[in-house]
């Protein structure tokens, strides 16, 4: 089969790698309809993370080709959405929402899904199968659900953003966005977005952004207070990873706010006191997507949102070398491989 591999920092090419086999009776083997670039790709890409022959992708959408005896929640010639980490679903951590911190978590860049098919562990704690065979339309955003909008979404539920609530997003890429897309839904009264990009803040709006805020660092700080009273925002969204935006982050809470954190960060170094006496809730890492992958694959079946707009790129696979370049220029969001 053909799949994307990084070779070093920047240097992507697709080749012939081994079709996937069952190991063990959990796996699953999907064909792949289609998969996509994230911006954490981007951080070995870029050689803040080390890539020798790496394999890449982790977000996916397909067919299930083949299963082991034991999977009984999918079978073959289901249409399949999976999380971006495997989880079993049953174990203590599991039950508890948590799935990304499962007792049998891996990651599943791991695996590698951009490319044509995949091994897909524990796939009963994993997939989730769509209601039907979907319309071509429907895939991109279906693939969103797999990591971008399922962990904008997370971030959105552990900042608390709800009815009543002003909402504060750091970062207008994928992630963020789908935060945005994630507080209109939970019934956020006012969704501040924080970016410099004309055609990023548009989108912003179109997901439900009601204030757009282009400072950033400490200025971007006081306009979030002066927007709100000077309490700050009840709710904030950190989908960006650098020290800047965490920092941004805190300082636009208010006392005893909520800030969810998914950007994944490297050096980020978090002054204790400024912590301490920002007085607020903190939750986030690695979001346990699986929790949220049925309501919002049904919200996505029942055409009731389209986070599928955030891909502004779409490419074939053995394109992908341009779809990572466009987007650590940042010409492209987000960029889709078709299969």
């Amino acid at each position: 089969m053909r799949g994307v591999v990084m070779h070093t920092a920047g240097d992507i090419r697709v080749e012939e790698r081994e079709d996937p086999k069952i190991i063990d009776p959990t796996d699953a083997i999907i064909r792949l309809s289609a998969s996509c670039i994230c911006g954490s790709d981007l951080w070995p890409y870029r050689g803040i993370e080390p890539a020798d022959h790496k394999v890449m992708g982790h977000e996916y959408v397909g067919v299930v080709e083949e299963i082991g005896h034991a999977v009984k929640n999918v079978k073959v010639g289901d249409f399949v959405v999976g999380s971006f980490v495997i989880s079993d679903n049953t174990c203590e951590i599991c039950l508890s929402g948590f799935q990304s911190k499962c007792v049998h978590a891996e990651f599943v860049a791991e695996i590698g899904t951009q490319a044509e098919k995949a091994r897909i562990p524990y796939a009963d704690g994993t997939l989730v199968a769509t209601p039907g065979q979907p319309d071509p339309d429907l895939i991109p955003s279906l693939l969103a659900t797999s990591d971008v909008l399922g962990t904008g979404w997370f971030a959105a539920v552990a900042a608390q953003a709800g009815p009543g609530k002003t909402v504060a997003v750091v970062g207008d890429g994928a992630v963020g966005l789908m935060a945005i897309l994630a507080a209109r839904e939970l019934g956020a009264e006012r969704i501040i977005a924080m970016s410099r990009h004309k055609d990023r803040q548009e989108l912003a709006r179109f997901y439900g952004a009601t204030d757009v805020v282009e400072e950033r660092g400490n200025e971007g700080i006081a306009k979030i207070k002066e927007l709100t009273g000077g309490l700050g925002a009840h709710s904030v969204v950190e989908a960006v990873g650098t020290q800047e935006a965490f920092m941004q982050a805190v300082g636009a809470t208010r006392g005893g706010g909520h800030l969810g954190y998914v950007g994944v960060n490297y050096d980020v170094q978090i002054p204790g006191i400024e912590l301490f006496f920002a007085g607020i809730h903190t939750l986030g890492g690695p979001a346990p997507v699986r929790r949220f992958l049925p309501e919002l694959i049904k919200m996505v079946w029942d055409r009731r949102i389209d986070p599928g707009k955030v891909f502004d790129l779409t490419l074939p696979l053995d394109r992908a070398a341009e779809g990572y370049k466009a987007m650590d220029r940042r010409t492209a969001t987000k960029v889709l491989l078709t299969i």
